[in-house]
């Protein structure tokens, strides 16, 4: 049998790929002897062919300076706070206190005053973790009060019983109690600061409505959303037995035994009345007061009338809803429920 000699298969598709990895002598590449062109390693050249680095060379060899560590910079965090702390301002920590107008240097004080001078983040004992603190200011920049109110343990002693209430009007009552055993649960600590420790941190971690931190203690509130009325936000507590803890909101001691005269009466009213809304929790501790002043329910309403006029409502204790008052019986009524309150 003859065979016949025939072209090789393929032999075309060899000799290009020979030529592709054929090694000019006078390229750049030491790999395929292709040019180079920069990296985008610092000190490498990369070849524009196979794509292979090496080191370049001509590369000139920089003194690197000292590395950066977490001492250094809690030392440079260090100074900028002297510095700011030394009223120097911020103007000079930042090297442009020279050749500034006035409009300049009235927009830098303005921004110190916002940001540094006015900033100050709270710890969050829930997460363990600084939270960033709402800041609001007026029209004339000026810093608002981010706290919407405190509470203050007198002892570590408490009865049983005790209750702290975080409300807010139409979105219900936050209950928080002395037992360990619930969600929502608090626990007598081995120190009173152990015990306000642990009430900001279930606060914290249930609360919708505001952020609670403690200085020894005191637990202060701030709103967790800046959404929320600062007026509206009412905190209660209904402590029976011995006297463990007050409640305070915008200077005002929220205790129905500290009113003495009729006055302290008429400071509360202003207080839970600044929203012009009475919640279920309001309504009990000016209760409260009354019954410990012996103020009647007819002054009451002249005095919530001498204030606030017939526009202040009630919120349901039924479906949560205001309710208009009636003068002229007195009372707060619901159409809803169809009751009195």
């Amino acid at each position: 049998m003859a065979f016949r000699k025939g072209p090789v298969k393929g032999t075309k598709g060899l000799a290009e790929a020979k030529d592709n990895l054929a090694v000019e002598e006078d390229g750049d590449c030491p790999r395929c002897g292709g040019s180079s062109n920069s990296s985008s390693i610092p000190g490498y050249v990369s070849c524009d062919r196979c794509r292979y680095e090496w080191a370049d060379p001509n590369a000139t060899t920089k003194k690197r300076g000292p590395k950066e560590s977490i001492h250094s910079q809690s030392e440079m965090v260090k100074q900028f706070k002297e510095e700011m702390e030394s009223g120097t301002g911020l103007s000079k920590v930042l090297g442009i206190e020279e050749n500034l107008s006035k409009e300049q240097q009235e927009g830098l004080s303005r921004l110190q005053d916002k940001w540094i001078d006015g900033m100050q983040g709270h710890f969050n004992a829930a997460e363990e973790e600084r939270k960033p603190l709402m800041i609001s200011f007026d029209e004339d920049d000026n810093i608002l009060e981010t706290q919407v109110g405190k509470l203050t343990l007198l002892n570590n002693e408490f009865d049983g019983g005790e209750e702290i209430r975080v409300e807010y009007p139409g979105r219900g009552t936050e209950f928080y109690l002395l037992n360990d055993q619930s969600d929502k649960g608090w626990r007598r600590g081995r120190t009173i600061g152990d015990t306000a420790r642990n009430i900001a941190s279930i606060i914290n971690k249930e609360s919708e409505f505001v952020y609670a931190h403690n200085e020894a203690n005191v637990v202060v509130f701030e709103l967790r959303d800046n959404s929320l009325n600062p007026d509206s936000i009412v905190l209660y507590i209904d402590d029976p037995g011995n006297k463990d803890m007050i409640a305070e909101k915008d200077g005002v001691t929220l205790d129905p035994e500290a009113a003495s005269i009729e006055s302290d009466y008429q400071t509360a009213v202003e207080l839970v009345l600044s929203d012009g809304v009475i919640t279920p929790s309001e309504d009990q501790l000016l209760w409260a007061m009354r019954q410990h002043l012996g103020i009647s329910e007819i002054r009451h309403m002249e005095i919530v009338v001498t204030i606030f006029g017939e526009s202040v409502t009630k919120e349901c204790t039924g479906c949560a809803k205001p309710a208009p008052l009636f003068v002229e019986h007195n009372a707060w009524y619901c159409d809803g429920c169809e009751m009195w309150l």
